[in-house]
């Protein structure tokens, strides 16, 4: 769908809360039983990551980091300590945004690109398993 130089006129980047409805959807897409197993797996959108997370990543530019998975994966599961923190994928909103302009791909697919990747990292997968599984989310999601 095309849209029209008046539609287009009247909108606004999409805010955090757009950005979450978009994360909720795509984690909705992801296929059995990789759905089931991330709903521990607490996700936030924010506009950039922090920068001491910027500093210890070694990143320059707050516009490199599109998403971060911190946590214990599921890999490193038997030597974890009690008490800790849950495991957290983090959307940055901007450097997505930043992406998406540049690319030939729906904001949707982007989103959920990075929400994979992110929690594909809590499962140790390779980026062949990521992108195999970024398929058939694609696939399952089409009418």
């Amino acid at each position: 769908m095309e849209l029209k130089s008046s539609e287009w006129a009247g909108r606004q980047a999409p805010s955090l809360d757009d950005f979450e409805v978009l994360a909720t959807a795509a984690l909705e897409t992801l296929p059995q039983p990789f759905r089931d197993l991330c709903k521990d797996v607490r996700c936030y959108v924010a506009d950039f990551g922090e920068d001491d997370v910027l500093d210890e990543l070694g990143i320059e530019s707050e516009f490199d980091l599109m998403g971060l998975f911190t946590g214990v994966g599921m890999t490193d599961e038997g030597i974890t300590p009690t008490g800790r923190m849950p495991n957290t994928v983090y959307l940055y909103r901007r450097p997505i945004l930043d992406y998406w302009a540049e690319h030939e791909e729906t904001l949707g697919a982007v989103v959920t690109h990075v929400l994979i990747h992110e929690m594909g990292h809590h499962f140790g997968f390779s980026d062949e398993d990521m992108e195999a599984l970024e398929e058939q989310a694609a696939r399952e999601a089409r009418p």
